[in-house]
């Protein structure tokens, strides 16, 4: 029997979803993002979950993009039918969950890989990860998303560069380019993921949700209307239990218990 391309396991308050497709680079074809959307869609609907990590199986990629001897086959209408409307809908749902999400990205983070790592809340890569949008290369740009969510996450020049020569970038670029929060050693990748995820999820789990949707949808605002909308939401915020028990439970010099409500 082969093996699931994607894994999932949960521990504590994290979930933990794995592209499982090392032989192939963890390249992303359609039945590895329907099993990504449903492993994604049972962390994203259970309580005791808190915080998704995501991350690629083997050595050498995180998720090296889509299959290019499938792309090579598609015609148009087809693509835009099936892979295409699998990708956005699989990335969309990463970028719109209320869940906080960590991409550890233990390698090559190309195409569909970046594209993905574009839609998560914080991004930790190994020393040796690289990044890139290479579709130029083949005679295509990117499309899930990656033309739209670079330009709105890096300088409009250097998105430009990247995506007009598709060269890869390190690590620490990507770093200084904002794209990612930091570098982390291989070896402790994993380890350092999991444990940023734990700290998350002892905050209180409806506050991070309404943070995250004030974030998301402030975004779209001009500033005005954005610090409208951060005002109702804190409305929102002071109405729940857990902003008392945050509030008691710093007076008293003790740690929160969050149960979010």
């Amino acid at each position: 029997m082969a093996e699931p391309s994607i894994l999932s396991e949960t521990r504590g308050a994290v979930a933990l979803l794995t592209v499982n497709r090392a032989a192939a680079l963890n390249a992303l074809d359609l039945p590895t993002l329907a099993a990504f959307q449903t492993a994604f869609a049972a962390a994203e609907a259970a309580p005791e979950v808190r915080v998704i990590v995501i991350t690629g199986a083997g050595e050498k990629a995180f998720v090296a993009g889509g299959d290019i001897r499938d792309l090579e086959s598609r015609q148009g209408l087809p693509h835009y039918l099936e892979l295409g409307e699998a990708l956005h809908r699989t990335f969309n749902r990463v970028e719109a969950c209320d869940k906080p999400t960590i991409a550890a990205v233990n390698g090559f983070a190309l195409g569909g890989g970046t594209e993905l790592l574009l839609c998560t809340d914080i991004r930790l890569l190994a020393e040796t990860a690289r990044l890139g949008l290479p579709e130029i290369n083949l005679g295509l740009f990117p499309g899930a998303g990656g033309s739209q969510r670079l330009m709105r996450q890096v300088a409009p020049c250097r998105a430009r560069e990247m995506m007009f020569t598709g060269d890869q970038i390190t690590a620490a670029e990507a770093v200084a380019l904002g794209l990612a929060n930091r570098t982390v050693p291989k070896a402790d990748l994993l380890a350092e993921a999991m444990a940023l995820a734990e700290r998350i999820a002892t905050k209180s789990p409806l506050v991070l949700k309404l943070l995250k949707r004030t974030l998301r949808q402030g975004m779209e605002m001009p500033l005005p209307q954005a610090l409208a909308h951060e005002h109702a939401m804190i409305g929102l915020v002071l109405d729940s239990a857990d902003a008392h028990e945050g509030c008691r439970a710093f007076a008293e010099k003790r740690a929160a218990s969050f149960r979010g409500c």
